[in-house]
Formats: structure tokens, C-alpha cells, sequence
């Protein structure tokens, strides 16, 4: 979308109000008093055909009879005169607020009101918020652009909610949590403008430092990938997600006509966009905070100070499994803490100051830890009977100011540190209520930075149009022969392709079984597109060691599956059995699925997912920190698995699954790899369209 044209709407010089009343408990009522009385500088005009006048200030019958052009007009009428009315005025209005519910979220005939308009925006080339939203809010020219009621403080969060109720509550807390917002926008159902075309305009907004979405469902999986890559580059991405079980996912579903999609697949869409993930609403807000006073950390190594035992405990604990980690202090600085602390403190990591340390001990730990240009400090304290805890919260300020130390204050109490409190907040220093809070935040933004530091480039999946052209051929001859599913044979040409290689096999019959060049032991199978899963309906037999086996098992299955396709495979010993598949997620399209194989698979779940496009050392990189990544660093003395080959396969069948888009579904289990050079090798092979 136009960023000039997004400007326009969300912060324009004009604004017409359709459904403007002055009657209480009316929301056209809500948002004339909202725009006119908060301090908005622009230019305001009512339209409602039940009045001539509102208060002093003149009442349009129509949007067309207002004499000017118009850069944002606001509908708050039934739904039922939404497209007429927009589409009289597309003239002279190019921005729109729908309000208005009943729409997409109401059942059939409000989705197809929905689609009318959304053709109607594309073919004008008009913006339109909504429909069923609360409007927007953008603090830093006092405008409030919604039914929610005030306005919050201006700084540089932006928050965008798929929840109205949401953003209201956000609102309410804002000021107890001391957040303050560049915009605060409300989605609703997302018609045309979505969290994407948002993430892309606010990502260009040089009022935000960070942005904050409440998300109940992706609207476009691609496009919100691409987008929010180029923008978490930029500055961070926090999203608080719903749906993570499925019975939320049925609510999101009748609540907004979102998708939510499977929850671990989102998690790696996020991980691979560079978004910071929230598990909840407190979460949230802390993270909020957080990335809009400091600067992102450029370690991971951190300290922590502390004036009570227990306190440092949970926070080391808080350490554990965590990307950052305490920081080793040199002997040289030890041995300046031991002249300068009791001889009963602690100068390990964390240091403890003891119950009775005031802010010289403070000051005195905050400079030696410069020195040790150790950069993230966590100053715990509890209010014990004689700590100045308001002097110590100036102390830790002074320090931060002075000696550039991203220092986060974890005061833990309650009467005894709201004077603290509100030094912190004058100073942007952001106190948490527990260690476990504290290092969880400061990680995940450390995560974030770390995404920018290795992630300048995008990757891109190249299509060969000649491997592309002769998989095609494959599948669509099959497809023409009205076949389900590729046969073995036909699966292992495709994929050797794509550089995938497939178990030694052939065709069985009564006239080759005596002249089999496959050696014993091997097994025998059904191979047919209406017997895909051949162990549950008998249509497979392993460990055939000689002739008469053979022939007993193919004239067995020749009666059990008459008319049906067998072959026989070689039976070779492997080292671990993975599976892998293609899943084709309603959001963002194929997800290659790969995990632990056999019959571990149900009871181990060890499944990871991979989005595409991603380069061969992306692959890797994710395949060591897999739950199956232990086959490929070597574990209780055995050899490792080649990770480069694994990740080659992966790539392929990104490829595969990009340049074959009629494929349904896609399956590998098993696939056989080794760790003693041996070629890793497909024993079973879907391909279903």
C-alpha cells in the first residue's frame, strides 16, 4: 500500500464523521466528542441526515455534499448503507474507517457485503480500516479516532489489536504500566488493511520504536513473512497471539472469521520473521516497556546484584536454559570486591551486597562491573528494615546515566518502593517484579537483536524450470490416468529429481519373481494409490530371507489385494528413522515437517517444522537446534549424522513442494539415514494430489 496515502489516513487534515449524533449512549455521539474536544487541529465535519446542526457546528445530509475533499471519513451507520455511502464519496474521500458491525463476522450475507466493498476499495484505490473495528488513536497529534473513550500518553509504542475490548482494556492499564503510544488501531476484520499493510506502514513511522499487535489469526502467512522480516531489520516486533489450543481456535473462529493455524507453526513463522513472541499479557507489557526506554543489548552476558540471598537464587535459576547467561567476573575484580564488600558478601555472579548494603556497596558494585565492561545488570533488591531504597534507586539512575549500562532494576516489594518506582519511571529505567520477568524480557529482546545482526540478507528459492517440468510431466500423467496417488516407482523418479534417493526396488510379478536381482533379506509390498497405509491393512511383509518366502507372501498378497501393483524392496539396516512431509497450512502455505520416524513418532513427537524460502546454512543451523539434533552432533559415543546432507534433503523438497503446487499432501517414512557416510535413503514414498 501507498505509505503517503496510509499518512493520510492515519494522521489526516480533514476528517468527516458519518453517523455523528449528540445522543447519549450513541457512538457517532462518542466520536464527535472524542475528535473535537481532545485537542485535534484539523478540520472536522459531520454528516447525518437526522440533524441540520450539532451543537453550534453544521450537520451534512450526505459525504458528497461537503465542499472540500475529505482525507478520512469515519462510518459509524448500518451496515446495510456502508458500500453505497462509500461508494458515492469515493470521489472526493480516499480513506475510510468502517466501524459499523455486521459484517464477515455475522455469517454469509455479511460476508458478501464485506467482498462488495472490498472490490469497491480496489477498484477506486481506496484505504479502508475495519469493518467491526474501534477506529484508531494517534496520541502525538492528539487525535482520537474511535469509540474508546481519552487519551493515552504519546510516545513510541504502536499497538495494534484484532480486539477492540483489548485495546480498551490496554488503554486503561496504559497509564498504571506507564506505556505511552505513537498509535494504538484497532483491525477488526481485516478487510483490506491487515496486520502486514500495518507492520509495512508502521515500520516507516518514525514516531515508533517498537510495535506491539494482539493477533487472533494471520490474515496472509506470505506476505506478513516477508513484511515483517524487512521490518524486524528495522525495529522489534511483539506479538501477543492467540489460538494456541483448539478449542480457542473454534472461538477465534466465530468471534472474527480469523484462521488461526497451528500454533507451533506460528511459533516458527515468528521465529523466522524476527518477531518477538509473547506467552501472555503481562509478558506483553513488560516486553513493551522494556523495548521502549532501552536500547537492545549487544551482549549476552549479564550480572546481577542483589541484597538478599534468596533473591540471586532465583534469579540464577531464572538463567537456566536461557540464550543469555551470567557473565564470568576476572579474579582482578574479585579481589576488588572482597576490599570494598563484607567479608560475608558474595562476590560470584551473582554478587551479594548483603541485607544491610545501601548505595555506596550499589555504586560501588555498578562501577566495578563497567570496568569489567560487562554491559547488562539486573539490581535486585528487597526493602529490609534499614535500606534507603529511594537513595539506592537514585544511585542505580546516577550509575545507569553515567557509565552507558543497560541496567534493569528488580525491586521486589510493594508500599516500600513506589517512591523507587517513580524515580525509575522519571528516568526511563524499568523496574520488573521478579528476577524470572526480568532476564526472560532482556533475552528475548537480545534474541531479537541477534536476528538483526545475521539476518541482512533474504533468501530465495529458485525454480528449475526443467526439473519443474519433468515432475509435472510425472504427476500429471498420473493425474490424467485418474490415479490418487504416484505408484513407488514413479514417487522415487521424482524424487531422485530433486537429488533424493530412494531404496533399491522393483516390480514384482509371477513371471520375474525367479529373476529378482534384489537381494535377501527384502520385503514385499502393495504398491497402490487406494493403500496408503500398507502395515494397518496387511499389504506389507518384511524379513523374507529366500525364493520359497518370496513366492508364499506374493501369492498371499496377490489374494488378499487382487489387481494390485506389488513390489519388492530391499531390507537394509539403518541408523534412525526420520519422517518427512509437506503440510499444506492454511496460512502460510507449505510447512516441510520432519522429526523422528517409525514408531517413535506418536509416542515421542519429536516433529519440527520449516517455512520456506531458507538457504542450505539456515537449514542447518535449524536442524542442529531441532529435537531431533542430536542425531547430528553424535550422542553417547556414537557418530553423528551428516547434517549438510539432511538439510540438502529439506532443501529439496522446499523446492519440490514450490514447484509442484497441485501436490495434496507429501510424505517420506521412512527415510533411513546413516552416520558412517552411507547415503541416506526414502523406504516409503507419498505423493497424493
Amino acid at each position: 500500500m501507498n505509505n503517503k496515502k496510509m499518512e493520510n489516513l492515519f494522521a489526516p487534515q480533514s476528517i468527516a464523521i458519518v453517523g455523528a449524533s449528540n445522543k447519549k449512549g450513541k457512538i457517532g455521539t462518542v466520536l464527535v466528542n472524542n475528535i473535537t474536544k481532545l485537542g485535534y487541529q484539523g478540520k472536522v465535519y459531520f454528516v447525518n441526515p437526522s440533524y441540520k446542526m450539532i451543537g453550534l457546528k453544521k450537520c451534512y445530509q450526505a459525504l458528497t455534499e461537503i465542499p472540500k475533499e475529505v482525507e478520512l471519513a469515519i462510518l459509524a451507520i448500518p451496515a446495510k448503507f456502508v458500500c453505497e455511502t462509500i461508494e458515492q464519496a469515493s470521489g472526493k474521500v480516499k480513506n475510510f474507517i468502517i466501524i459499523s458491525a455486521g459484517f464477515s463476522e455475522t455469517g454469509t450475507a455479511g460476508k458478501k457485503m464485506e467482498e462488495k466493498i472490498e472490490k469497491l476499495a480496489r477498484e477506486k484505490g481506496l484505504h479502508i480500516l475495519g469493518p467491526n473495528c474501534l477506529g484508531f488513536i494517534a496520541p502525538p497529534v492528539k487525535l482520537n479516532a474511535s469509540f474508546a473513550t481519552g487519551l493515552p500518553s504519546a510516545g513510541n509504542i504502536a499497538f495494534v489489536s484484532q480486539s477492540g475490548a483489548l485495546a480498551v482494556a490496554l488503554m486503561d492499564k496504559a497509564k498504571k504500566e506507564h506505556l505511552a503510544f505513537s498509535k494504538i488501531i484497532s483491525v477488526g476484520n481485516k478487510m483490506q488493511i491487515s496486520e502486514s499493510e500495518l507492520i509495512e506502514y508502521l515500520g516507516n513511522d518514525e514516531q515508533t520504536k517498537v510495535i506491539g499487535l494482539y493477533l487472533e489469526g494471520i490474515k496472509d502467512g506470505q506476505k506478513f513473512l516477508k513484511v515483517a522480516s524487512q521490518v524486524s531489520l528495522k525495529k522489534p516486533i511483539v506479538i501477543l497471539k492467540a489460538g494456541k489450543t483448539a478449542k480457542t481456535q473454534v472461538a477465534i473462529a466465530s468471534h472474527t472469521g480469523a484462521l488461526a493455524g497451528s500454533d507451533e507453526i506460528m511459533d516458527v513463522a515468528f521465529e523466522k520473521a524476527g518477531v518477538i513472541r509473547a506467552n501472555d499479557l503481562d509478558e506483553f507489557l513488560n516486553l513493551l516497556k522494556l523495548l521502549s526506554n532501552y536500547a537492545a543489548p549487544k551482549s549476552s552476558t549479564c550480572a546481577v546484584i542483589t541484597n538478599a540471598g534468596g533473591a540471586g537464587v532465583l534469579a540464577t535459576d531464572a538463567f537456566k536454559d536461557k540464550q543469555i547467561t551470567l557473565a564470568e567476573i576476572s579474579a582482578i575484580a574479585k579481589k576488588k570486591l572482597r576490599k570494598i564488600l563484607p567479608s560475608e558478601s558474595s562476590v560470584e555472579n551473582p554478587i551479594d551486597l548483603l541485607g544491610d548494603a545501601q548505595e555506596d556497596r550499589y555504586q560501588a558494585a555498578l562501577e566495578l562491573l563497567h570496568q569489567e565492561k560487562i554491559e547488562n545488570v539486573f539490581c535486585l533488591l528487597t526493602p529490609q528494615g534499614q535500606t534507603r531504597v529511594a537513595k539506592i534507586a537514585t544511585t542505580i539512575v546516577a550509575q545507569a546515566q553515567k557509565r552507558g549500562l543497560d541496567i534493569v532494576p528488580v525491586f521486589i516489594g510493594g508500599e516500600k518502593i513506589v517512591g523507587a518506582l517513580d524515580i525509575f519511571i522519571k528516568n526511563k529505567l524499568v523496574n520488573f517484579a521478579t528476577p524470572e520477568a526480568a532476564i526472560g524480557a532482556l533475552e528475548k529482546y537480545r534474541i531479537w537483536q541477534q536476528f538483526r545482526e545475521n539476518n541482512s540478507k533474504v533468501s530465495v528459492l529458485k525454480i528449475d524450470s526443467q526439473r519443474k517440468s519433468l515432475s509435472q510431466e510425472i504427476i500429471k500423467k498420473a493425474i490424467t490416468e485418474k490415479r490418487k496417488a504416484l505408484s513407488f516407482a514413479d514417487g522415487a523418479s521424482v524424487m531422485e529429481l530433486y537429488g533424493i534417493a530412494a531404496i533399491a526396488h522393483s516390480d514384482v510379478t509371477a513371471e520375474n519373481i525367479q529373476s529378482l536381482t534384489i537381494g535377501f533379506p527384502l520385503a514385499l509390498k502393495v504398491d497402490s494409490d487406494t493403500i496408503l497405509h500398507k502395515t494397518d491393512q496387511g499389504g506389507l511383509r518384511l524379513g523374507i530371507k529366500n525364493e520359497e518366502e518370496l513366492k508364499k507372501s506374493f501369492s498371499e498378497m496377490q489374494t488378499a489385494f487382487p489387481g494390485e501393483k506389488i513390489i519388492a524392496q530391499a531390507q537394509v539396516d539403518k541408523f534412525a528413522e526420520i519422517i518427512l512431509g509437506i503440510k499444506k497450512d492454511p496460512i502460510f502455505g507449505p510447512v516441510i515437517v520432519y522429526g523422528l520416524g517409525g514408531i517413535y513418532t506418536e509416542i515421542f513427537k519429536l516433529v519440527n517444522f520449516l517455512l520456506a524460502p531458507m538457504s542450505l546454512k539456515e537449514i542447518e543451523t535449524q536442524v542442529l537446534k531441532s529435537k531431533i539434533g542430536f542425531l547430528f552432533k553424535g550422542a553417547r559415543g556414537q557418530k553423528a549424522c551428516d547434517a549438510k546432507e539432511f538439510a540438502k534433503i529439506l532443501l529439496a523438497l522446499m523446492n519440490f513442494a514450490q514447484e509442484n503446487p497441485q501436490v495434496a499432501e507429501f510424505d517420506i517414512n521412512p527415510l533411513f539415514i546413516y552416520n558412517d557416510k552411507q547415503r541416506a535413503c526414502a523406504v516409503d514414498i507419498k505423493i497424493i494430489f
